[in-house]
């Protein structure tokens, strides 16, 4: 009777370890449509970003556009699974608050124009952070999840 409940307490403790190990790890998986959507993001977004040096009110509705599409974005990676980090993300860049995406608009719209050195300086911050966001959905790996976690980190 010993050799039986030993080899099934082994096996329960194999099983355990291997649920755990397998639910701590999780991640979503590849998902075309948030890493074609990042990408198109990016690509107006560097657009927009260019045109700050003009008036604030001559670009409104092609930056009312892009913020719709990025409000959408944030709505959808808020409900697939095991996808905390590419939310949280998308969280740090939709908010008007901080440093990035969407309180550069908010700061071109506050200001009316931006200077240049402004715009070049911002750009780099929210181009590396959409950067980050469109490896990591393409990878899925752990450089590319902890140089985003570093980020997330920093913002919040």
């Amino acid at each position: 009777m010993k050799p039986f409940k030993l080899k099934r307490t082994a096996l329960l403790l194999v099983l355990a370890f291997t649920i755990t190990s397998c639910t701590s790890t999780k991640t979503a998986p590849f998902d075309l449509h948030s890493y074609q959507k990042t990408i198109a993001v990016k690509a107006e977004t560097i657009k927009l970003m260019e045109k700050a040096t003009a008036p604030f009110a001559v670009h409104k509705m092609e930056i009312n556009a892009l913020l719709l599409d990025i409000e959408k974005l944030t709505e959808y990676e808020k409900n697939k699974l095991h996808n905390e980090i590419t939310f949280s993300m998308w969280k740090i860049l939709n908010d008007k608050d901080k440093n990035l995406l969407v309180g550069f608009f908010k700061r071109w719209e506050t200001k009316g124009i931006l200077s240049p050195a402004f715009i070049q300086e911002s750009e780099k911050q929210v181009l590396q952070a959409l950067d980050l966001l469109i490896q990591y959905e393409a990878k899925k790996d752990k450089e590319s999840k902890d140089a985003l976690l570093y980020l997330i980190n920093s913002n919040t």
